[in-house]
């Protein structure tokens, strides 16, 4: 994979993040490197994977699972979101949208909409984020989905489309290889951030590495809503 990209006065560095919309860590992650993108010289591209997999392919398993550090992360996503300005809340029951049901039908139409209609990815992408970590809603049925993907101006048609192709072979093993993918950079969970300098991949874990990420890029950190830059929510 290239290390850079051409663009105007120079190369960008490929960055990318490896995302599950099930995780409100990717969705901090997420909104804050979009923000960069005016600020930093980089081609930032979104991967969208299945954690459920990750989990499972490293043995690793979510941290409210572990009841100290379930405590942690109910105070801790709190605190990110406001340092983020990102409008998270916590789903009422939290293991029945989070643990139970999962994401793999959601990341399978975002994966349908990334093969397919990649200007929508971002949108759809956050339209999710906000039915699960915002407003407290389904993400795995149908017209939730559906409902999602209006939201992000996708053409109903089009979207119904899209929601047939993810039973499909094909979608169903470009998420699987997008995992395995990585997988190969070495995540264990997500989101998972890969920056590629000078021909080697930089594996960040989570959201509260972005300054670190833009020194190994050669760029400054300038907090998590960089001047000039507005969140989209």
């Amino acid at each position: 994979m290239a290390a850079a990209v051409g663009g105007f006065g120079g190369s960008k560095k490929l960055v990318e993040i490896f995302y599950d919309v099930v995780s409100p860590y990717s969705w901090l992650g997420f909104e804050v490197l979009c923000r960069y993108r005016q600020h930093w010289s980089i081609e930032l591209r979104f991967r969208p994977a299945f954690l459920g997999g990750i989990m499972k392919e490293t043995g690793n398993q979510p941290p409210a699972m572990v009841p100290k550090r379930g405590e942690y992360m109910m105070k801790d996503i709190k605190r990110m979101a406001k340092y983020y300005h990102v409008p998270m809340q916590i789903p009422k029951d939290f293991f029945g949208s989070v643990i139970r049901k999962g994401s793999l039908s959601a990341m399978r139409f975002i994966t349908a909409v990334d093969m397919t209609q990649p200007q929508f990815l971002e949108p759809v992408s956050r339209e999710l984020w906000m039915r699960i970590w915002f407003r407290d809603e389904d993400i795995t049925q149908p017209e939730s989905i559906l409902a999602a993907a209006e939201e992000a101006g996708l053409p109903s048609a089009l979207a119904q489309k899209l929601l047939a192709m993810t039973s499909t072979p094909e979608v169903k093993n470009r998420l699987k290889e997008t995992t395995e993918e990585a997988l190969k950079y070495g995540a264990f969970g997500m989101p998972a951030v890969v920056a590629h300098v000078n021909g080697e991949a930089h594996l960040f874990f989570g959201s509260d590495r972005l300054e670190l990420l833009g020194n190994v890029i050669g760029e400054k950190w300038l907090g998590p809503v960089p001047a000039a830059s507005k969140p989209r929510m």
